[in-house]
C-alpha cells in the first residue's frame, strides 16, 4: 500500500516534486484523482507514493461560443458536466461515478459508456492536454485549434495510459450541444440467434442509434433496481438509444419498431424521457467496480460479441455488452470469491477470447489477488515502439510502475 500522498497545488509545483524523486529517491509514483480506476491495470508497489491532483480544478478558458472548454485535470466530471449544461452544452463521453473521478483520471482510464457507439471517446474529444513527465518536465500540445502537427499526437497518446507516461495536469476539450430527447427502445431475445438477427438489423437500419447495449438475463435482473423500472429479466435485453430533437427521436423509435418486429419477442418497451434518463446513468453505472469479486472488460469484433455473452452467460456471469463497439463488461458471481476459482473460470473464458482475435482485462478485483504473474492486470507484450514511448517520456519507470509494463522492467 502507499505510504505516503503528494497533493500539488498546481502544475509547477508538481514539476518540482517529479524533479526532486526522480534527482533523488525515484520512488514509484501513482497518479490519481477521485481513485475509481485505482486497481486498474495492476497493483500498487511497496513505498509507492499516490499523486494527487484533486486540487488542480480551475476553469482556465469557457469561450462557450466556440464549443470548448480548458480546464485543469482535477476538476471532478460531475462539476464539469453542471458547468456546461448552464450553458446548454455537454462533453457526451459517459464516465461512471461522476461525482468522485476526475477529468484527468477518466481520460488516462479512456472511460466511456454507453454513448461510445454515437460520440466515440475522449480521443474524440481532448483537442489540447498539458502534462508532467517522469522527470518533472512540463509539456504542452494541441489548443483550442486543430492542426496538423509533426511527432507523437500526445492528446491521443495519453488517452488510455494509465498515468504509465505523464502526469495530465490540463485539458482542453471541444463540446456538443445538449440534446432535446434521449429515449430507449427495450427488445428481448429468447437466444442469442434471435439477439444477433436485430443487432444485424440495426447494421442495415435507416435510424441512427447513438447507443447499443445488451444485457444478459443476470445483469438485467442486477440493474433494474438502479434503473427504478421493471425491465425484462428472463431473457436477453437489448437497449437501443436515440438521441436528437424530439421529432427525430419520434421518427426513429418508429422505423426501428417495424425494424426489428420479426426478431424480438413480444413487443418491445418504449421508454419516456425520464426513464430512459435513468436507464442512461444506469447503464454508465454497471459497468464501474462493484461489490462482486471481480469485474473485467473484453474487447472484441462487434461480429464476436454475441458468442461471447453465450459462453459468458453459460458461466454463470453477469454482462452488459456495448454491442456496437465490442466491448463487454462482466462481473463475477459471490462463488467465486477467491483467486484460484476466479483464475480458473477466467483461463476458460480467456482461450475463447484469445482465439477471437480479442482480449480481456482485468478492471478490478480483490486487494491480494494482484500477485500471481499479472493474470489480475493487464498483460502487454512489449514492443519496440512502446518501449521507446517509454524512455522518452519515463525513463526511469517511475510512473505507475506494474501498469502496462512489468514493475520491474529495466528501461535501457
Amino acid at each position: 500500500m502507499p505510504v505516503t500522498e503528494w497533493k500539488p497545488a498546481s502544475a509547477l509545483e508538481l514539476g518540482r516534486m517529479l524533479a526532486e524523486n526522480y534527482d533523488g529517491p525515484r520512488a514509484p509514483l501513482l497518479p490519481v484523482g477521485g481513485r475509481t480506476g485505482l486497481r486498474f491495470g495492476g497493483g500498487m508497489p511497496a513505498g509507492s507514493v499516490l499523486v494527487q491532483t484533486g486540487d488542480l480544478r480551475r476553469v482556465i478558458d469557457y469561450p462557450d461560443r466556440d464549443m470548448t472548454i480548458t480546464v485543469e485535470a482535477g476538476l471532478r466530471m460531475e462539476e464539469l458536466h453542471e458547468r456546461l449544461a448552464a450553458q446548454q452544452q455537454r462533453l457526451p463521453v459517459d464516465v461512471p461515478q461522476s461525482h468522485r473521478a476526475t477529468l484527468g483520471g477518466a481520460i488516462a482510464c479512456n472511460a466511456s459508456g454507453p454513448g461510445r457507439y454515437g460520440y466515440g471517446t475522449f480521443r474524440d474529444y481532448v483537442i489540447g492536454i498539458s502534462a508532467v513527465d517522469g522527470r518533472g518536465r512540463l509539456f504542452s500540445a494541441g489548443g483550442r485549434v486543430v492542426k496538423n502537427v509533426a511527432g507523437y499526437d500526445l492528446c491521443k497518446l495519453l488517452t488510455g495510459s494509465l498515468g504509465t507516461l505523464a502526469v495530465i495536469t490540463q485539458v482542453t476539450l471541444k463540446l456538443r450541444p445538449q440534446v432535446e430527447s434521449r429515449r430507449f427502445v427495450l427488445a428481448s431475445a429468447r437466444q442469442t440467434s434471435d439477439l444477433e438477427a436485430m443487432l444485424a438489423a440495426l447494421n442495415t437500419s435507416a435510424t441512427r442509434p447513438v447507443a447499443i447495449e445488451v444485457l444478459n438475463p443476470k445483469a438485467a435482473w442486477q440493474l433494474r433496481s438502479e434503473a427504478r423500472q421493471d425491465l425484462p429479466t428472463e431473457m436477453f435485453l437489448l437497449c437501443i438509444g436515440f438521441e436528437g430533437s424530439t421529432l427525430e427521436t419520434d421518427w426513429q423509435i418508429k422505423t426501428v419498431l417495424q425494424e426489428l418486429q420479426p426478431h424480438c419477442v413480444g413487443t418491445p418497451l418504449v421508454l419516456t424521457q425520464e426513464n430512459a434518463d435513468l436507464l442512461w446513468r444506469a447503464l454508465t453505472e454497471y459497468q464501474a467496480a462493484s461489490d462482486d469479486p471481480l469485474t473485467f472488460q473484453i474487447t472484441v469484433l462487434p461480429s464476436r460479441v454475441t458468442a461471447v455473452l453465450e459462453q459468458a452467460t453459460a458461466l454463470g456471469m453477469a454482462v452488459q455488452a456495448h454491442a456496437g463497439n465490442g466491448i463487454l463488461i462482466g462481473h463475477l458471481p459471490d462463488r467465486y470469491a477467491d483467486a484460484g476459482n476466479a483464475l480458473q473460470l477466467l483461463g476458460t473464458l480467456r482461450k475463447t477470447i484469445q482465439q477471437a482475435g480479442g482480449s480481456l482485462t482485468v478492471l478490478n478485483c480483490e486487494h491480494d489477488w494482484a500477485a500471481p504473474a499479472g493474470e489480475f492486470g493487464i498483460s502487454l507484450r512489449e514492443d519496440a515502439l512502446q518501449r521507446r514511448l517509454k524512455l522518452a517520456f519515463d525513463p526511469a519507470n517511475i510512473l505507475s510502475p506494474g501498469r502496462l509494463w512489468p514493475a520491474a522492467v529495466t528501461m535501457k
